[in-house]
């Protein structure tokens, strides 16, 4: 039995005990049977009304836990990573309402998998709207026997009144020669499912980012017939790509969540209201504040992560996911050290984060990342940010013996001027120059794109105080309050546009950043591939090495500076207006000599030739409709295979596919 601590609570893992499978219920019409992976179809209502009333019963029980436990959120699952032994690494979080669960004995996890069972893929899966069961969702379509489906939330006397558990199981599967299920309960409860990779197998894994809508928008814009959300379409598609061909990992690039609605609790209120930023800064952070923000991101953050398709996908799906949120980090200085701001962006945001999408408790876990110090191998801890005394969290994990990914925090370490600090960098670069030998491709996980076309002109227009929009936006006049944020009353775009590694203030560091990866390619023999998203649409940026005068252009293959910025944005949020995307397609073919002086040109690749219906576009270099995307290695070519996923039609949840393969290393 092995143990792991999490908050100050005790959590418990017994070793894999064998589970018989799933069978249909007796004299149930095979064809109606449907296994508890949730991520496939479930039985339709339409379908439950031709059954009789012992059929129902058989289709709608699922597991009881025993003992009893009331779930606020979860399973979720983590990958960390793969050792040398070829052990696979990762953990599963559940949170309980003390109030409602029985803890004695503690809450158990139990695991199994076969590893003689070749691995079986169907051939075409079943398209459906309907969401299978979990354990979590109040809204599931088959709902559990239990009877602790009530209120979630806190209650308004939250630390004195109600109270919850995180409780954290780390999970140790050895890698058979094949890939395999491994089926998962808790409590011997509801029985759920993730895939594993065969131990020289490298990961089929898909990524995503801005995964909320923005404030303005109305989600049911984007439900399609027989959706229950707008989140969900382009997630269930998500799914049922995954239900024919299983995903090994699921990558969070940026905006898992956004928290943007912390303004609009009442506690909030009198601060949010202060016309003058000056009065910002000085606003005391009161009990009652400080009680609002963590009321309001566990309440966010178990709403969001147990619910509709998003919540089957982290249940089934192992993930890793990079520091980053929507917004409030390029503020300037004396703001984002005012007591308010900190606690809701840093002190807490930075918290929860870690706690929900990492299972990292600092205070438990520690801040060493020396081998066998810390609960998770992937972790590479950098610096102390410069307005929360937190220490950075990136994570390089193993995606196969080819294929390695390095999530970069750009966020604890920010500042308007700097992205990450130096100690940061080095340490990460010591990390990369030991991965072992054998590694053909390093993904880089970057929130903000790194190539990406340039928004100056944009940047110093918002940044006049001759701007008229934002002198109307401070005035409130015209309808045009919400141009201009609530906290300094600056444009809200320049926030956006100061995260950009082009803008003025990071354009130093981000060309010192390629530069130094371009020497570890060159050196290392290591294909180095950027992957981002924040955008909110699809495009795909190119470095590689600048043609010379008389001289043959350089093949990719052969290219050490050939690296591809694969942009994937976003999943669920609506894409900018028409008139962004052609602005930004025009400046797209624009000609950047910033680093000509490192023998290196910036292009955008044209890969949006056609639309998802398949009439030709003008735009082909920017895509401005949801997406996701699906990264796979061909054994064969050695290429990394990167498909772009775009929704078809608005809310519809079918996507086509625009697919770049990025060559192995040959030079």
């Amino acid at each position: 039995m092995e143990e792991s601590f999490i908050g100050g609570f005790r959590h418990q893992l017994p070793p894999p005990s064998p589970r018989p499978p799933a069978v249909p219920p007796k004299d149930l019409p095979h064809h109606l049977y449907q296994s508890s992976r949730p991520s496939q179809s479930t039985i339709s209502t339409a379908q439950l009304t031709q059954l009789t009333a012992v059929e129902r019963s058989q289709v709608l029980r699922v597991a009881r836990m025993d003992p009893h436990l009331q779930f606020m959120c979860g399973p979720l699952l983590k990958y960390d990573t793969t050792d040398e032994h070829g052990i696979w690494h990762g953990a599963a979080l559940i949170i309980t309402a003390d109030s409602g669960s029985i803890y004695e004995p503690h809450p158990t996890l139990t695991y199994t998998w076969d590893s003689e069972r070749p691995a079986f893929h169907p051939a075409s899966p079943t398209k459906s709207y309907e969401l299978g069961p979990h354990p979590a969702d109040p809204h599931s379509t088959v709902l559990a026997a239990s009877p602790s489906m009530g209120t979630f939330g806190f209650h308004p006397g939250f630390g004195r009144l109600s109270t919850f558990t995180f409780w954290r199981f780390l999970i140790k599967v050895p890698l058979a020669q094949h890939e395999m299920s491994v089926r998962y309960s808790i409590n011997k409860g509801q029985q759920l499912e993730f895939w594993v990779p065969g131990r020289n197998q490298n990961m089929r894994w898909a990524a995503y980012s801005c995964n909320g809508f923005s404030s303005g928008v109305n989600p049911d814009d984007f439900r399609g017939p027989g959706f229950k959300s707008g989140y969900d379409p382009v997630w269930m598609d998500l799914l049922s790509k995954h239900a024919e061909t299983p995903f090994h990992a699921l990558v969070g690039g940026g905006d898992q969540l956004y928290c943007d609605a912390i303004m609009r609790e009442p506690e909030l209120q009198e601060w949010v209201s202060l016309s003058k930023p000056e009065e910002k800064k000085t606003f005391s952070l009161t009990p009652e504040i400080e009680l609002a923000i963590d009321r309001f991101f566990f309440n966010h953050y178990c709403h969001m992560f147990r619910s509709g398709a998003f919540a089957r996908a982290n249940c089934s799906i192992p993930m890793i996911n990079m520091c980053d949120d929507h917004g409030m980090y390029s503020y300037p200085d004396d703001l984002q050290r005012a007591p308010v701001f900190q606690q809701c962006d840093r002190r807490k945001g930075i918290f929860f984060f870690l706690l929900f999408q990492c299972f990292i408790n600092v205070e438990m876990d520690g801040i060493s990342d020396a081998p066998g110090r810390h609960v998770y191998q992937s972790a590479v801890i950098g610096e102390v940010g410069p307005y929360v005394r937190l220490r950075s969290h990136s994570f390089l994990p193993r995606l196969g013996p080819r294929v390695y990914m390095l999530l970069l925090d750009c966020r604890a370490e920010r500042r308007k001027d700097q992205v990450c600090s130096q100690p940061q960098y080095q340490h990460v670069f010591d990390r990369l120059n030991n991965l072992p030998a054998g590694v053909e491709h390093l993904i880089v996980q970057l929130g903000i794109p790194i190539a990406y076309p340039r928004m100056v002109f944009l940047e110093t227009a918002l940044e006049s105080r001759f701007n008229p929009l934002v002198a109307l936006g401070r005035n409130g006049s015209l309808g045009l309050s919400g141009f201009v944020n609530k906290f300094n009353a600056d444009a809200e775009l320049l926030d956006d546009l100061n995260d950009h590694w082009t803008a003025r203030s990071h354009k130093k560091e981000r060309n010192w950043l390629i530069e130094q990866l371009q020497n570890f390619a060159r050196i290392k023999r290591i294909r180095v591939t950027f992957l981002s998203g924040d955008v909110h649409c699809a495009a795909v940026g190119v470095l590689k090495t600048l043609k010379g005068k008389n001289r043959p252009e350089v093949s990719p293959r052969m290219d050490h500076r050939y690296m591809v910025n694969i942009v994937t944005s976003a999943i669920v949020n609506t894409p900018p207006p028409n008139g962004v995307i052609t602005m930004v397609s025009s400046l797209a073919s624009k000609v950047h000599k910033t680093l000509h002086s490192i023998e290196t040109d910036e292009t955008m690749e044209p890969i949006f030739a056609k639309e998802p219906s398949g009439q030709s576009r003008k735009q082909k270099f920017i895509m401005g409709r949801r997406n996701w995307c699906s990264f796979r290695y061909n054994e064969n070519s050695k290429d990394m295979v990167f498909d772009i996923r775009v929704e078809r039609e608005k809310g519809e949840g079918i996507t086509v596919g625009y697919p770049m393969s990025v060559p192995p290393p040959c030079w």
